[in-house]
């Protein structure tokens, strides 16, 4: 099956790296006119230059802005006036015992996690729903519907996702534009990596240590190792493509079965 997106653009937040990097060249390589989003110019603009060589696409434009902030918000909407498809990807996730994250960071996670995309689907939402089609998007977790007891305030945002996408679902439904949620488990980011060799060991192959990570952390995976950007890219395209046009309101999980329930 391929996935034609040609003549669509798409804007994928946190492209420089890991999954959105993975989601943002899975476009390119469907057609789209991507827009590579990260927060430093430079290296989103040497990324994209990468991108065009891998891809043989030359569609792709880097487009630097921290949209964790409502500045970085518009600066790329001012960049970036309208776009097809909204991929909100940008995220950050962290360890620390419940009771001692203070204020500052239960506000960080919400602002990079969840506002980002609000912000930016807030704005061109409204435009797909004129022209009768569009895609949105939330990277979101199967954190959002089993909570880590090590990361609370990442789980908080992930669930927060899930009634965001649903409920702006509602608001365009029947009007050609889809919101759905997308449920990655675990998986080999250069983050996770990091992950990797604090908790498991700098010295361990990246396979046996993800293995082992999923064994001790995520014993509930039925796939039996970390996830990789790919995978869950694959998902993300799919549900972008005009084959997904029955598919909305939903959290579609690409976690290897780590959530141990029926429905998300």
């Amino acid at each position: 099956m391929h996935l034609d997106l040609t003549g669509r653009t798409a804007l994928i937040t946190g492209s420089t790296s890991g999954i959105g990097h993975a989601i943002a060249t899975a476009f390119a390589r469907s057609g789209a006119h991507v827009v590579l989003n990260g927060r430093d110019e430079k290296r989103t603009a040497e990324i994209a230059a990468l991108m065009v060589t891998e891809t043989g696409n030359p569609d792709i434009r880097p487009v630097a802005a921290d949209v964790s902030t409502a500045e970085g918000a518009d600066t790329l909407i001012a960049a970036v006036p309208d776009v097809d498809i909204l991929i909100n990807n940008t995220g950050i996730f962290g360890a620390q015992p419940v009771f001692e994250i203070p204020d500052s960071e239960w506000t960080r996670f919400f602002e990079v996690n969840v506002l980002s995309g609000v912000r930016l689907a807030r704005h061109y939402t409204p435009r797909m729903v004129t022209r009768g089609w569009g895609r949105v998007v939330f990277i979101s977790s199967e954190s959002g519907v089993m909570t880590p007891t090590e990361m609370v305030h990442y789980g908080m945002t992930k669930t927060a996702q899930l009634a965001v996408s649903r409920g702006m679902a509602q608001s365009v439904a029947g009007t050609g534009v889809t919101v759905n949620s997308v449920l990655p488990g675990p998986t080999l980011t250069p983050g996770v990596e990091e992950l990797l060799a604090d908790r498991i060991g700098a010295d361990v192959p990246l396979d046996e240590a993800g293995r082992r990570f999923i064994a001790e952390e995520r014993p509930t995976s039925l796939l039996g190792r970390l996830i990789t950007p790919e995978e869950v890219a694959n998902m993300v395209l799919y549900v972008s493509s005009p084959l997904a046009s029955a598919t909305t309101g939903g959290a579609l999980r690409v976690d290897g079965g780590v959530a141990p329930t029926l429905i998300p």
